[in-house]
């Protein structure tokens, strides 16, 4: 299955992904790709809001110096706050009898991210197209709810498989 293939039928059944990724053998290098995959989709889905940005200011903010900072944020601290927070819900999952590993709290993570790429890409496009306001927010409350529905059942799935 393609990855674009799996990332649809994330959305409808995460479980069954989650399934079928730890049964082919997925590792902390498969979820190392997924991360770094899902950070440069995430810097690219910045862009669009980050020229708006520059052209608004009419020149005053320069983009590249926007987009600079935008890719150190996106591809250097943000997979270390990553890797931070799937550690975080390798322990509460723990708490909450989860029998799994380290490496499958961040291939549920990593996993999400990914999935949830569409809808941040989508959700750049709104914010540079509209801009700020009610239409950005809740685009961005979508494309947040995908993750967390992808990320919490892939969790459980790969928390409670052992």
């Amino acid at each position: 299955m393609s990855t674009a293939q799996a990332i649809l039928q994330s959305y409808r059944a995460p479980r069954a992904v989650a399934r079928r990724f730890r049964d082919a053998g997925a590792d902390e290098g498969t979820g190392l790709g997924w991360l770094f995959a899902a950070c440069i989709l995430f810097f690219i889905a910045q862009l669009p809001g980050l020229a708006r940005t520059s052209h608004l200011s009419e020149g005053e903010v320069p983009l590249f110096g926007l987009a600079l900072g935008t890719f150190f944020g996106t591809m250097l601290l943000a997979p270390i706050l990553f890797y931070a927070f799937a550690s975080f819900s390798h322990v509460i999952a723990r708490l909450f009898g989860g029998a799994g590993t380290m490496t499958d709290a961040r291939l549920a993570m990593f996993w999400g991210l990914l999935a949830s790429a569409p809808a941040v890409l989508f959700q750049g496009l709104v914010a540079a197209m509209i801009g700020p306001g009610g239409q950005a927010t809740l685009v961005a409350t979508l494309s947040f709810a995908v993750f967390l529905w992808v990320w919490i059942n892939s969790l459980i799935e790969l928390e409670g498989a052992r």
